[in-house]
């Protein structure tokens, strides 16, 4: 039972929700002002709001006609008999009624301006799969995705920690946001053949995958510009550019996206793609920590 809940969590995705946290608890501590146990508390309720967003699309796919002709991907765990639509809609309340708690605990140490963050990023993840009409099948998901998974998340945790934002930071979250929303792309590339068939919109169904191999590489490379400009304008130090150690997985994952004719090598680009994001997120928090203790230059 327990592993059939853990692949229904999709873990394999909650890189999304995890690198941020640590990008934007970096950044405090860089400034000295990180709390460890808000840290893992930011931490839990991101994970749990993702992992709720999960449970609500698996369920939503459930309840729709078209989410029949969907692959049974091994995470469909109500379509291989598994566990029971009602056990996974309990599941995703359950999800979303804890993180409720935590971020109800960290408004009131912190300020009431991350009740309006907490709100938007539950109403997201609702809304995103489910409802009568679900924002990520209107060809919405890429700017939700960047918005809410990046600058929402990395300034939100920052905030919590300091109680202000900055330059930096917002950068720190734009390169972040980038990343993760090149793992939608990725996805969407893949899921093509099937969103047509289903009638999901998303930028890939409307504008093809050449437009799609576009993006990726636009928002891969965004990433990266992004950190080269901090450090080029005096906003972070030099020890930001580790993350070029990530560009190999990066030049990995685009020739396996631009060069993908079938849905196995695209599925290898997806999973590269996740591998970048967090790679790059951690190598950026590893670079941001160590120049607290560095002098700049």
């Amino acid at each position: 039972m327990i592993s059939t809940w853990y692949r229904a969590s999709r873990p394999f995705t909650l890189t999304a929700s995890i690198v941020p946290v640590v990008a934007g608890s970096s950044l405090a501590f860089k400034d000295g002002q990180a709390n460890l146990v808000l840290f893992f508390l930011i931490l839990l309720a991101s994970m749990l709001v993702q992992i709720g967003a999960n449970l609500v699309d698996e369920y939503s796919d459930h309840l729709r006609p078209e989410g029949k002709r969907k692959l049974l991907a091994p995470y469909k765990v109500i379509a291989l008999g598994q566990l029971s639509p009602n056990s996974v809609k309990l599941g995703a309340v359950a999800c979303f009624f804890i993180a409720i708690v935590v971020g109800v605990y960290i408004i009131f140490v912190t300020s009431w301006i991350i009740l309006i963050v907490c709100v938007g990023a539950l109403a997201m993840a609702y809304f995103y799969a489910a409802g009568p009409r679900p924002l990520g099948s209107l060809g919405l998901g890429e700017p939700i995705v960047f918005v809410f998974m990046g600058p929402i998340i990395v300034l939100g945790t920052y905030y919590v920690h300091t109680g202000r934002l900055n330059l930096e930071g917002t950068m720190v979250s734009m390169a972040i946001g980038c990343l993760v929303t090149s793992i939608l792309v990725a996805n969407n590339i893949r899921d093509q053949d099937e969103d047509l068939m289903s009638g999901k919109t998303t930028i890939i169904t409307k504008m093809g995958t050449k437009f799609g191999n576009w993006l990726w590489g636009t928002l891969v490379f965004g990433s990266y510009l992004l950190i080269l400009m901090q450090v080029l304008f005096g906003l972070s130090s030099v020890l930001l550019l580790i993350v070029l150690l990530s560009s190999a997985t990066g030049l990995k994952a685009f020739r396996l996206i631009k060069g993908g004719r079938d849905r196995a090598v695209h599925s290898m680009g997806l999973r590269a793609s996740t591998v970048l994001h967090f790679r790059f997120g951690l190598l950026l928090s590893v670079g941001i920590c160590i120049s607290k203790y560095v002098l700049p230059v």
